[in-house]
Formats: structure tokens, sequence, C-alpha cells
């Protein structure tokens, strides 16, 4: 998908019914590992994995407070919101909701979207433990299980991209 992702083997997952966690060690300080996490998204984000599609996504980002959106922009300046930070506490946790539906439409209502909360937890070697739950796939009606399995492979491919970023390992947006 036009960036090469970390081992595989670096992402642990974990899955309930309506749940989903993955986590990953990085080599970088919580500090950083925010820093990438929510501001260079369009680094690491899967271009395919947005409306606008990798030939016409113009940014790709997160509104950096409590209340912001989560974004892209893509042909003619058409703005697309799909989360809001619920929690803004760098560098050691991060909650927004997940307003794409199955179809990967847009979701308003907030009582109808996921949630996904990130923490940071630094370890004594200068490492990071990225923990990543993705939960309340049961707001997503009937498609819910699927949808979950869907976004499972879909983190995996994304933390994977993450640490390539993080690490400079991945090459630039194609």
């Amino acid at each position: 998908m036009g960036q090469e992702n970390a081992n595989p083997e670096d992402v642990q997952q974990d899955v309930d019914r309506y749940s989903l966690r993955s986590t990953l060690l990085v080599p970088a300080t919580a500090e950083q590992a925010f820093a990438v996490f929510t501001g260079s998204l369009a680094d690491w984000w899967v271009r395919e994995y947005t409306w606008s599609g990798p030939a016409a996504l113009a940014e790709l980002g997160m509104e950096p407070r409590a209340g912001g959106m989560l974004y892209e922009i893509g042909p003619y300046g058409f703005r697309g919101d799909w989360g809001r930070v619920l929690t803004w506490d760098p560098p050691r946790r991060l909650v927004f909701t997940w307003q794409l539906g199955p179809d990967r439409l847009p979701v308003p209502d907030p009582a109808r979207a996921s949630e996904v909360e990130v923490l940071f937890l630094p370890d004594e070697s200068g490492h990071t433990r990225i923990e990543l739950e993705h939960r309340h796939f049961d707001r997503h009606g009937e498609a819910a299980e699927g949808y979950r399995e869907a976004l499972t492979a879909g983190w995996h491919e994304l933390l994977g991209r993450y640490l390539a970023t993080l690490t400079g390992t991945a090459p630039g947006p194609h």
C-alpha cells in the first residue's frame, strides 16, 4: 500500500466480541510516540482507508485538543470529520470516537460510534509500550462483529506502519 510495515510480530492483538486490543513496544519516549501518533497521522495512516483515496487525499489530521476532530481533506477542499477527541492527555493518553460505520459512511451520532483509547506507557529502558483498545463495536449494529474483525486486521497494519514511521524505516507517502 505504498509503505512498508514493521515486523508483523511487533504488534500483539487480543479480541473480544465487541473490542480489540493491540500492544506494541516502540523505541521512543512517550513524548515522541504520542507526537508521531497524533501529529503525523498522514505519514502512517493507510491512504486507501480514506474516503478520498490515495490520489485525491490532500490532508489527514487530528486537532490536538479535547473536542478536536479527526478529519481528512479531499478533492475540492471537502473536509470529512470521522472522529472526535474525547481525552487529550499528552504524552500519556488519547481517546477518540470512531465515527465511521462498517459501510465506511460517517456516523454523526456519537452514541452509535465506537471508541479508541491509546495509552503511551514509558518503561525503564526509554521505550514506550503502546496499548490501543478499539471498543464498543456493538454500537455499530448488526455488522459489529464483522467490522471488529476487519478493523483487527486494519489496526495491525496501521500500527506496523506507525512503528515504521516512528523509527524512520518507512518510505514517504506515495
